[in-house]
């Protein structure tokens, strides 16, 4: 070897030890999360999707597998120490959480449902009943409705009491003239009747003059 070789490679060996130790730093431990899957009450299908979520977002992936599985979630360039993973299995999320922290290992059971909440979190509990409202005020009044059908005619009333009778009505007229008597013995006492007036007549005036001269 000549001597420029030599001093060519103490130069390459001096480079390579000049690169700062920093490029080689260890990498931050990953959290695995290890355990069975049940999915609307049965266990989960093999090659149903396992993933986990933190701050709404997809950070790691797996598959089931007899019922179990093994999901590593690895922070990378982000910081998740303290954060809340959360967890689905096909799409329908778990009720199970966890903390994620550097180098961890838990074992969680999970159990979803399909149509459990959305994106990374699990469904919370119904509310309370609110407060009764106050009435509405009272809405317009609706059309009118179509006349009825006639009713069936009803039965004859009793009689009412007899009214009170009438005043007296006024006297009618005279009645035709009667038709004339038959000529007869009549006649002639008739006329003696009629002589026999007169003459008291005469005699009732004279004693009536007389007594007024009296």
């Amino acid at each position: 070897m000549t001597k420029t070789r030599f001093l060519t490679l103490v130069m390459a060996l001096a480079l390579l030890l000049s690169i700062p130790t920093a490029a080689f730093a260890q990498r931050v431990p990953p959290h695995v999360f290890v355990g069975s899957v049940t999915l609307d009450g049965a266990t989960a299908a093999d090659g149903a999707a396992v993933t986990a979520w933190i701050g709404g977002e997809q950070v790691a992936a797996t598959t089931a597998a007899s019922g179990s599985y093994s999901l590593i979630v690895d922070q990378g360039d982000s910081s998740y120490a303290g954060e809340t993973v959360s967890f689905k299995v096909s799409g329908a999320s778990a009720s199970e959480t966890a903390t994620w922290t550097q180098g961890g290992g838990d074992e969680i059971n999970l159990v979803a449902a399909t149509g459990s909440s959305a994106a990374g979190g699990s469904q919370g509990a119904a509310g309370a009943e609110g407060a009764k409202g106050d009435k509405g005020s009272t809405g317009p009044a609706g059309p009118s409705g179509p006349a009825g059908a006639d009713g069936a005619k009803g039965s004859t009333g009793a009689a009412g009491p007899a009214g009170s009778a009438g005043a007296t009505g006024p006297a009618g007229p005279a009645g035709a003239a009667g038709a004339a008597g038959s000529d007869g013995g009549g006649g002639a006492l008739g006329v003696i009747a009629l002589i026999i007036a007169i003459v008291a007549l005469v005699a009732a005036g004279g004693a009536f003059m007389a007594g007024r001269r009296g």
